[in-house]
């Protein structure tokens, strides 16, 4: 098993150097200062690190996402397992759901903006509208792929509904709940970076329209840097041991 994890880490690994060879060796053929390599933008992450005002709006950024993710994934797994359990209700909210699901994004920031004012309410709400019609959809696939037997099986042998929940209904959504939490991980901070863009005046997304007016791409990658390398910390020291642990029963 440490083999195979092993083996896996510096496939990982490997799959980073690549792509790091593959843009310096493109920076070095293009020579262009819009096209800075690796290395200019790790000294430039180094100065806005120790000199500027990076991981004070990095830190904004990251408490809005985990504040958004945490109210988008409590409702969409609620509605999303009401849903998938109940056809009546999911027939009553199926063409809202498809509804939210096709209005861009940027709509729904524009629109939260205007109603709600440039305000850190309304920043929220933007992002979480945005985001639960996907953690419904995952979660409500997942309510619906649950095996009947198992549940009988309990029924039969009179375990408890808080048990029966905990031991034999929740170890078979683990997966959708997984992939709800990385998707939304990934697509949240995304939409975080343009609702900050527009109408926040702290936090990364503000900081990138303001190194953007003044074409300044190392800068603009440096910041980036930042959050890609917050994620992947986030992926590889939280979410793989977890999955690991909630998947510890299969076989």
């Amino acid at each position: 098993m440490m083999q195979i994890s092993l083996s896996d880490n510096w496939l990982r690994t490997l799959s980073l150097l690549g792509f790091l060879l593959g843009w310096q060796l493109l920076a070095m053929q293009l020579a262009d200062p819009l096209f800075p390599s690796p290395l200019a933008v790790l000294v430039r992450f180094w100065t806005h690190l120790t000199q500027g005002e990076l991981l004070y709006h990095l830190s904004i950024t990251l408490l809005r996402v985990m504040v958004i993710f945490i109210i988008a994934m409590t409702l969409g797994t609620v509605l999303g397992i009401l849903m998938g359990h109940y056809p009546r209700l999911d027939a009553l909210l199926d063409n809202l759901l498809v509804l939210t699901l096709n209005i861009p994004a940027l709509v729904i920031i524009l629109l939260c903006y205007i109603w709600l004012g440039l305000t850190e309410t309304a920043a929220i709400m933007a992002v979480v509208l945005n985001k639960v019609p996907n953690v419904i959809v995952t979660v409500r696939e997942g309510a619906r792929a649950i095996d009947k037997k198992l549940m009988e099986v309990a029924y039969i042998f009179r375990v408890s509904r808080v048990h029966t929940f905990r031991y034999v209904y929740l170890p078979q959504l683990y997966p959708y709940l997984l992939v709800a939490a990385r998707s939304g991980l990934a697509l949240i901070w995304k939409i975080v970076l343009v609702v900050e863009l527009l109408g926040r005046s702290q936090g990364m997304g503000f900081q990138l329209h303001t190194y953007f007016q003044f074409f300044d791409i190392q800068s603009i990658l440096a910041y980036t840097l930042a959050f890609v390398g917050v994620m992947l910390m986030v992926e590889g020291l939280l979410l793989r041991p977890l999955e690991r642990y909630l998947s510890r029963w299969r076989p």
